[in-house]
């Protein structure tokens, strides 16, 4: 298991801003291999404003994000390969909207690197809320240059 040290390297490996990262925290990395984390949906995100008003819910379209971002740091941290530069979702594939995430509850993202062609990986993943049911569930596509 990778040390606390890992686990936050492996966060700064995405290129987003802290304004549109969607994980608090890697709870777990294999490298190259397969991870989880867990991002915190606080209730004053701006996005909640106006997703619905008096009744704020987490975007469909935002926790495919979160997935992708997991997916990017299975893709950077791959044993023995260099990070790829510009690193970019590219597809969304058999994704699932299954329920919501409101404000205070948590998502927790798993996913596995399903494999790369060159500069191309595919991850498949899912979400689940604080209750363990499944939110989301798909794969994503990221692309990237060396």
């Amino acid at each position: 298991m990778p040390s606390s040290a890992d686990l936050v390297q492996a966060l700064s490996s995405l290129p987003h801003g802290p304004e549109f990262r969607f994980i608090d925290e890697v709870t777990e990395l294999m490298p190259g291999t397969s991870a989880k984390a867990v991002w915190k949906l606080k209730g004053g995100e701006e996005f909640l404003r106006g997703h619905f008003p008096g009744a704020p819910l987490m975007p469909g379209v935002l926790m495919i994000e979160a997935l992708a971002q997991l997916g990017g740091i299975l893709i950077q941290t791959r044993p023995g390969e260099s990070p790829l530069r510009n690193l970019r979702l590219t597809a969304v594939r058999q994704i699932k909207i299954l329920g919501s995430i409101m404000p205070g509850q948590s998502l927790h993202i798993s996913g596995a690197l399903q494999g790369m062609l060159d500069t191309l990986g595919q991850v498949s993943g899912e979400i689940r809320d604080d209750a363990g049911n499944v939110i989301i569930t798909g794969a994503v596509t990221l692309a990237g240059e060396r």
